[in-house]
């Protein structure tokens, strides 16, 4: 079974300021509710030490291996639980640059292995995770964005997220 996880937000930032608080992982324990932590070099190939804490749900560490890495673009990781099929999870974030300097941010997982379906309340909880994640990433940018000079400070700054299950999910590096 292969299910995916996807929630997405619309950023009042560039792309470059997203992938620079993304990046500065030893920062993350300040303004991430859902990552904790992430420690290890940003590399394809290199091995990340991740803690999460899912709302409602148990904190857990994993160590997934680090696919795909494209500044400013995306970051994407593979996790899985003790040995290959079991439940294993893509994890991506995907960067887009919109009209503005604004950055549509999309996070997703995508989970296979046959016990996708029994831990199907988990993958609840992450999802709220990670809309928990998106929001605090948004506001952590758009405060530290309005104590530099705006062009137009008249400008409402609009707040739109979606957080669904996509059954047809694409794998990291199709963008």
């Amino acid at each position: 079974m292969i299910t995916e996880l996807r929630h997405e937000i619309e950023i009042d930032a560039p792309t470059a300021a997203v992938w620079a608080l993304l990046a500065d992982t030893a920062a993350y324990a300040d303004w991430n509710p859902f990552i904790r932590r992430l420690s290890g070099e940003l590399e394809a190939g290199e091995r990340l030490v991740v803690d999460i804490a899912p709302p409602g749900g148990r904190a857990m560490t994993f160590k997934p291996t680090v696919l795909v890495v494209r500044p400013e673009r995306e970051l994407c990781w593979l996790g899985r639980l003790f040995l290959p099929g079991l439940f294993d999870g893509e994890h991506r974030f995907l960067l887009e640059q919109l009209t503005d300097g604004r950055t549509r941010f999309v996070q997703s997982e995508r989970f296979s292995g046959i016990l996708v379906r029994p831990l199907r309340k988990t993958l609840d909880k992450t999802l709220l995770g990670f809309g928990e994640m998106d929001r605090a990433l948004k506001a952590e940018l758009e405060v530290r964005r309005s104590y530099t000079p705006a062009t137009d400070s008249t400008v409402p700054l609009a707040i739109e997220a979606t957080g669904r299950l996509n059954r047809r999910p694409r794998r990291c590096g199709s963008l």
